[in-house]
Formats: structure tokens, sequence, C-alpha cells
């Protein structure tokens, strides 16, 4: 198996696949859907949004190290099986095996058991990175939000929205994604239901047009928070996707001095092929932070160690539930903490 994983280490990354059209309208984030929840805590929605990895990815790996009565390759050999299945990738695998073999062998470690605390501090080490919260500056922010079709862009920028105005900011939305009229219905829809105000044009507008009256409104109105929804184009579109950089230039040249972030949206269900749509947007636009969704659906949950370390884009923020507070900002040490509690 490890000569295996050696061979593919240095292999190019699998052909890209599309991803497909979301099929179902992306849920209310509004707090009437509270009332179908217990409030919890922040870490109360982590911890219950992250069960299924944990009861998959997470308990795999502490069975494995349970049912072994000493450590061999064979043990870590069923490691790295279980890492590659729960989307951790190739190249981290190997990585997180290797530096899980150094230490046991530096400290003498002889009892799997023992593995389990190893492997907790080798993720919250891997994972840790300087606190990056969508923090906002004094002034005018524009928050780009960029994703292909079907990864919760829409009610990303929603809970995005709700929670700033919360705060008690300004926050203004740009209906960007001119493509389909049906788009821009459902950001107007949210914005009615948040409270906020909305700049768009008709479908089939340009839409840097669309970027450029949303900037000049938001410097004519003083606004905290401008974010801005843009096509959910497929990464491998190169037509789309230079629309995107017409856009972001747009946006830096009329709100030059401001606070412009690009936030890439991807779903966590879809594995390894979030990695490349991250790599491809970053590549294009010079992506500022990520916003994983979708992780309470899914019992893998590798791909945020993967995110980290193949990308070293910020996670910045995390969606495990459908509420508007289940958008959390991203904390390794809670992350992981959730991940192994009990």
């Amino acid at each position: 198996m490890l000569n295996f994983f050696k061979r593919d280490k240095d292999k190019k990354e699998q052909k890209l696949e599309d991803v497909i059209e979301d099929k179902n309208r992306e849920k209310s984030v509004e707090s009437e859907g509270e009332g179908k929840k217990e409030k919890q805590g922040l870490f109360s929605r982590l911890k219950s949004g992250l069960s299924k990895t944990r009861d998959g990815f997470i308990n795999q790996v502490s069975s494995l190290f349970a049912s072994y009565g000493r450590i061999d390759d064979e043990l870590f050999e069923e490691l790295e099986e279980i890492l590659i299945q729960a989307d951790v990738g190739v190249r981290t695998t190997i990585q997180l095996v290797e530096e899980l073999k150094e230490r046991v062998e530096e400290e003498g470690i002889k009892e799997p058991e023992k593995l389990n605390e190893l492997f907790r501090e080798q993720l919250t080490e891997l994972l840790k990175a300087e606190y990056t919260r969508l923090e906002l500056a004094d002034g005018l922010n524009i928050l780009m939000v960029v994703g292909v079709n079907g990864v919760g862009k829409t009610t990303t920028i929603a809970k995005i929205a709700q929670r700033y105005k919360n705060e008690g900011k300004s926050v203004l939305l740009a209906a960007g994604d001119t493509f389909r009229a049906a788009a821009i219905d459902q950001l107007r829809v949210w914005s009615e239901r948040i409270g906020v105000n909305l700049i768009a044009q008709q479908e089939g507008a340009d839409a840097a047009a669309v970027a450029y009256d949303a900037v000049q409104a938001a410097k004519a109105r003083d606004v905290d928070l401008l974010i801005v929804d843009t096509a959910g184009r497929l990464h491998t579109q190169k037509n789309l996707m230079e629309e995107l950089k017409k856009v972001k230039r747009v946006i830096e040249r009329e709100g030059e001095g401001s606070n412009i972030q690009v936030l890439l949206v991807l779903d966590a269900t879809t594995g390894q092929n979030a990695i490349n749509q991250a790599r491809l947007f970053h590549e294009a636009i010079n992506v500022d932070g990520i916003a994983l969704t979708k992780l309470d659906g899914t019992a893998k949950g590798g791909i945020v160690v993967a995110i980290k370390n193949e990308l070293g884009i910020p996670i910045k923020l995390i969606g495990v539930g459908e509420a508007a507070e289940d958008l959390q900002d991203f904390k390794a040490e809670d992350f992981v903490k959730a991940l192994f509690i009990d």
C-alpha cells in the first residue's frame, strides 16, 4: 500500500470533474427556522454539525489504533487507506503518516492506543494558523464571493449579511450573477428577508457593470460591507473565469482604498474536486479565504486538512448546519476538539 502511494505522490492531478447544477433551492437562514433547533452554544452546534465526520472518519482511526496489539507497518498501511478515503489526499496522507512514524520512533511509543492522542496533536498543529476571522476594517469593506453552482454560495452570502447586520453594520448586496434570472430573484428574496438593500440589473447584463454600480452605491451610502455575488460558474470554463478577473479589476479600481477580499465557497461533500476548484480559482483571481459549506453532510471531513495543507489558503468559515449560527469562524483547536470529543 505504501508503495502505491509513493508511486502516486508525484502524479498529475486527476482530470477535473464538472460540478453539476444544484438541484435544490438553498434553504432559508431566517431566524424563524431556529424554532426547530434547541438554542445551542456555538461549540455545541459545531460538535453536532461534525457528528458524521466524528462517527465516520475519526472513529475509524480510533478503532484502528484500538484493534492492534502492536505498532507495525500494517497498521500504518490501514491508516493510509482510511485517510485517503476521508478525502485527506495522497500528499497530506503520506506527510501525516511519515510524521507519525517519526514521533513513534523518537518517543519510543509501543502501545497503539497512544497514537490517538498523537494523531489529534498532528491535526491541530497542521490546521493551526493565525486566526483569520472575516474581519471588517474601518470604512468600506468589499467581499467578492465566488464558487461553482451548488456549493451553497447564495445561502453563505445571506448568512454573512445577517451576521454583520446583527452586529450593527450596514450591508449592501450586489446581484453579480447575471447569467441566470433565478439567481437575481433569489438574492432579492434574501435581501428583503434580511432587511438589506440590493443592487441588481436584468438577466444578461454585464457583471462588471453591476459591480461598478454597487461600489458607487456603497461609497455614496457610506456602507460598511458590500457583498458582491458572482455567477456560479464552472471552474473549467475559461471565458467565465476571465469575466471574474474583469469583475475583480473593476472592484479594485472603483473601490481603491477599501478592504477588498475574495471569498471562495466550497462544498465539503465534493471531496478532492474542491481542491481542484480552489487551486484554479486561486490562480485566476487570488483567493483570500475559503468558506467550506456542508461539513454536516459528510462522514469524511478530511477535506479540511487537505485544503489547509496543500493550498495554504485560510479557511475563514465553515458551515455545519442550516441556521445562520451554523456558519462559524474556523478555529483549529475547536474544530479538532469537536471531532475527538466523546
